[in-house]
């Protein structure tokens, strides 16, 4: 795919990005173009190399019409989650490495899910934190509206499931 400055995208794990500037150096022996992106959350600033982009999983953000599909799977997909914490631990690792909103839906949905149940673990409660938040800003952009929008439709997406958001810590006034 090719990237220009001002491309939205999603680096896998991070969040979206903003691509910033487009250089060239010299890798190996051979000219290689880069790219620098803004992670807009954080102000992280990665450079990737544009021949290694599809390998750690860039990609542009979701097309809104797309959106509709992840919402459609948190209200009505099937889950099969492993019983074993440590297998289940490790897929849903692999799913949020993979930078597809879809997976990390799976992995939201499938610990959300889990949580009606029994206690998260403090790992999986971290997961299921940066699951939501990928997902809600994701949604926001691709969508053009504000994250508590974009929560919005999740939460109410999950409630037609008959699942809701676990309390993941306590407010303090």
């Amino acid at each position: 795919m090719e990237y220009k400055i001002g491309d939205k995208v999603v680096y896998p794990n991070h969040g979206v990005g903003l691509v910033e500037q487009i250089s060239y150096g010299v890798l190996n022996g051979r000219t290689e173009r880069y790219l620098m992106i803004r992670i807009t959350s954080s102000g992280l600033r990665v450079m990737v190399p544009h021949s290694n982009a599809p390998a750690v999983g860039l990609r542009p953000v979701i097309r809104p019409v797309d959106t509709s599909k992840v919402l459609g799977f948190l209200e009505k997909g099937k889950l099969n989650s492993h019983h074993d914490w440590k297998h289940r631990f490790k897929e849903n690792s692999e799913r949020m490495r993979t930078g597809s909103l879809l997976e990390v839906a799976v992995v939201l949905k499938s610990l959300v899910s889990l949580s009606r149940s029994k206690p998260l673990s403090f790992r999986e409660k971290k997961m299921l934190e940066r699951a939501k938040y990928l997902l809600v800003s994701e949604m926001a952009t691709a969508r053009n509206t504000s994250a508590e929008s974009a929560e919005t439709l999740v939460v109410k997406s999950l409630a037609k499931a008959k699942l809701q958001f676990p309390v993941l810590q306590e407010k303090v006034d």
